[in-house]
């Protein structure tokens, strides 16, 4: 379906241009939320003659979207969680979650804003992209733990907080992979050295053929050559 994009579409293109897109991509989406239009006669001519209206509006959005992106730079939200074993979250976090603390921290940011398109499932601090603009963006932090305290502790160290039987879990587990790895290091390092040895093996002969003899020296003037 062709449509004229009424505002800028991330890997789609600017306001203005007309692109081809599925028909239902259209019909479920750029058409009802008023960020395209059907590309006919009457459509293209209504945007002509308010295309200068809808830059200046678009201008006046975005400048407001960059004001509210340089106050939400380096923000980081907590949400308390319960978690498991090597901190799986009992649940998830997904994009409604984090819009509406976000909310309540002040910032006015829907759902669909919030670019999460895989729920957290873990303890720690994830980066999450907010699309205030079609053309701004911004990250935030997004710091699950079980309390307040914990989140606390996870953003002076950068970690996520783990209990010990959780901590013995991870180093457990760390210490079989390292294993694996070692034992298949050695392996490459037998295979290795048997490559090498025939090798060494077959150059050898070459080797021996390729010597050259060196011829003995001239004996000097006066001087009788002994056998």
């Amino acid at each position: 379906m062709q449509v004229i994009l009424m505002e800028r579409i991330e890997k789609l293109g600017q306001m203005g241009d007309e692109v081809n897109v599925k028909p239902g991509y259209a019909r479920n989406f750029l058409l009802p939320k008023g960020k395209a239009v059907r590309a006919n006669a009457a459509n293209r001519q209504q945007f002509e003659q308010g295309r200068a209206q809808l830059e200046a509006e678009n201008l006046k959005r975005k400048s407001e979207a960059e004001a509210v992106a340089a106050k939400m730079d380096e923000v980081s939200i907590i949400l308390v969680r319960q978690a498991g074993d090597a901190g799986q979250l009992y649940g998830s976090v997904n994009a409604r979650d984090v819009s509406d603390k976000l909310t309540e921290d002040g910032f006015t940011v829907s759902r669909n804003q919030v670019r999460l398109d895989v729920p957290i499932k873990s303890l720690g601090l994830h980066p999450v992209v907010i699309s205030l603009h079609p053309e701004v963006t911004v990250s935030i932090t997004v710091n699950v733990a079980r309390t307040t305290e914990e989140a606390e502790t996870q953003a002076a160290t950068g970690k996520a907080m783990l209990s010990v039987a959780e901590q013995e879990a991870q180093a457990i587990a760390e210490e079989a992979a390292n294993e694996a790895v070692l034992e298949q290091a050695e392996t490459m390092f037998d295979e290795g050295v048997e490559v090498v040895v025939e090798d060494a093996a077959t150059d050898e002969p070459a080797a021996e053929e390729a010597q050259e003899t060196v011829p003995d020296a001239p004996a000097e003037d006066g001087a009788e050559k002994t056998e």
